[in-house]
């Protein structure tokens, strides 16, 4: 049976959520849903798909929130058409997602590629994202800085990169031997003892589906290919709009896929309240290798920025148009770390 080829299904994980698929932007998305009351919105990363945030799923709704977890385009139970693995195009996907699911907006909780099209869509489309929490995913812009001013440092560590520009043979690595190879970034990225045997079992699999691997890897191809292109200049130039929403960025002190010195100027990006937190002990899954400290975060997080969602809703302030912007705001200075002591592990910051 190992060396059957797994379908879809697979993905379809029992537990206390209900899956369905929802169709938007051209594209049909396979959801996981929990829960009732304000929508957060989880998006997944390499190479994963929705069942990342299954304690989220379980822990969320308890705090009073629906709770959706979707499969990107190209992976899991969503379909894998062969174009649209560029920025715009994905965001896109998140926007109309949220709408679909019968939402104006939604809190964006972005893991890994899941976490820049977090940040893509708060300023491509910023009605949709009420607030904007980012897991294990610098700024995009931040990232291209510090691969050329580090390049011992996070040019070493984007190294994947280079290597996934070449036609099919990564796709072939990352299918082999029962998909061996995502067992390998995923010990790789992660802090100590992580994953556990399930998870990985899991992640192989869902890269055994037909189209994943080859959908996985066209995100990586679109944003290195499109530095020389029409297409990245402009993503460039959006980017340069500040986020307008509350954000929270965690981050892992031990993640060898971006470094915590590449995450934690992104702040320069937001000109709203922004929160960090640096985990000791974890890599680049925070979310996955210490769910309950994260969820409990989050859940902190979304109670503190409530006030501040519920008076824009009344009309304190214009909501940001649902266009690209032209001109970029100026961006406030970087948060300090806050002097007061904080529960649980790492370093916490506030502005």
């Amino acid at each position: 049976m190992e060396d059957a080829t797994p379908e879809s299904a697979t993905v379809l994980v029992d537990g206390p959520w209900r899956h369905r698929d929802v169709s938007t932007n051209g594209t049909r998305l396979h959801v996981a849903e929990a829960g009732e009351g304000p929508l957060v919105l989880l998006l997944h990363g390499f190479p994963q798909f929705w069942w990342t945030w299954r304690s989220q799923l379980r822990d969320l709704p308890r705090a009073g929130y629906r709770v959706v977890a979707a499969d990107l385009r190209g992976y899991g139970a969503s379909d894998k058409p062969p174009r649209g693995y560029d920025a715009f195009t994905l965001a896109d996907d998140v926007a109309g997602l949220v709408r679909a699911l019968g939402e104006r907006d939604a809190v964006i909780v972005g893991h890994d590629w899941g976490g820049l099209l977090g940040w893509t869509t708060a300023v491509r489309r910023p009605r949709v994202v009420r607030a904007l929490a980012v897991i294990g995913m610098p700024h995009p812009l931040r990232i291209r800085r510090q691969i050329a001013a580090d390049p011992r440092g996070q040019g070493l560590a984007s190294r994947h990169l280079a290597a996934y520009q070449l036609p099919w043979r990564p796709e072939r690595r990352l299918v082999a031997d029962g998909a061996a190879h995502v067992g390998e970034l995923l010990r790789s990225w992660g802090g100590p003892g992580y994953p556990a045997p399930e998870t990985e079992a899991r992640y192989r699999l869902a890269m055994r589906i037909p189209g994943v691997a080859h959908s996985s890897l066209e995100y990586h191809r679109w944003v290195v290919r499109s530095l020389f292109r029409p297409d990245g200049a402009r993503f460039a130039e959006l980017l340069r709009t500040s986020v307008r929403v509350p954000t929270l960025q965690l981050h892992g002190r031990l993640d060898r896929c971006f470094l915590p010195s590449t995450a934690a100027g992104s702040d320069r990006h937001v000109a709203a309240s922004y929160s960090w937190r640096l985990y000791d002990g974890l890599g680049h899954f925070p979310h996955e290798e210490d769910p309950d400290t994260v969820t409990r975060d989050l859940i902190t997080w979304l109670a503190e920025t409530a006030p501040e969602q519920a008076r824009t809703a009344e009309g304190a302030a214009e909501p940001a148009p649902d266009v690209e912007p032209d001109a970029e705001p100026a961006a406030e200075p970087n948060a300090e770390p806050d002097a007061r002591a904080e529960p649980g592990r790492g370093e916490y910051g506030r502005r």
